[in-house]
């Protein structure tokens, strides 16, 4: 009988890895997507992101596959990752998750990354509030691409957040009022052990860097 008892436990801590193992490679899948997005928007070059932007960002938030699609009535759904820099120095990255809904005349679906590009402090402190919903106080707009990037479009530098969307490799602006930014701690406590909010991972960094977000911080490297 109590051998019974003792295989039973072990059939039910087996279980339990397996299902916490197949619950965490979600996230580092969804880390590894992202850093793909990433190293593919830097390879872009004219027809990506302006590195005069980039340089200036004091975050960077990459949600990939944002799955976006339905008729009339357009609905937004995506996981990703965002990282706070401090001179040269990228945070880690928390999860968070974007929620919305667009307005328009929309056939079909398709699988759209989505960067934001987050211009200033307080920028980031939107983002880094447990939910945020975008185009409310903050300054939103969609950032210009490649080239476009001159006096034009100076103005754009003076939004606290730029959106971008990345669809079949091109990138272009993007509008994302009415969507909803939120922490994903659930995500953040499969990684680091805890389910810390966006702020306790991207400034005061209390989840160190375990190797399972390296493919991402490899990725911001070379942003530095």
């Amino acid at each position: 009988m109590k051998r019974s008892v003792r295989v039973l436990f072990v059939v039910l801590a087996v279980a339990a890895s397996l299902t916490m193992a197949r619950a965490q490679q979600a996230e580092l899948d969804r880390v590894e997507e992202a850093a793909k997005v990433l190293d593919e928007m830097l390879a872009a070059k004219d027809n990506g992101i302006p590195k005069s932007i980039l340089d200036k960002a004091a975050a960077l938030v990459v949600i990939p596959s944002t799955v976006k699609g339905a008729f009339v009535v357009g609905g937004q759904r995506g996981k990703g990752v965002i990282s706070g820099r401090s001179g040269s120095r990228w945070s880690p990255p928390a999860f968070i998750t974007l929620t919305g809904a667009s307005f328009g005349f929309q056939i079909g679906g398709q699988a759209t990354d989505v960067v934001l590009v987050v211009m200033n402090e307080r920028g980031l402190n939107n983002l880094m509030q447990n939910s945020f919903k975008i185009g409310g106080d903050a300054s939103v707009a969609a950032g210009p691409v490649g080239r476009e990037a001159t006096a034009a479009t100076d103005y754009k530098f003076q939004a606290e957040i730029l959106s971008y969307s990345r669809s079949r490799g091109l990138f272009a602006g993007i509008s994302l009022a009415g969507s909803t930014i939120r922490a994903d701690r659930d995500a953040n406590e499969k990684v680091y052990g805890v389910g810390y909010n966006t702020r306790q991972i991207v400034v005061e960094q209390k989840g160190g860097s375990p190797s399972s977000v390296m493919p991402w911080m490899r990725a911001l490297q070379k942003l530095s």
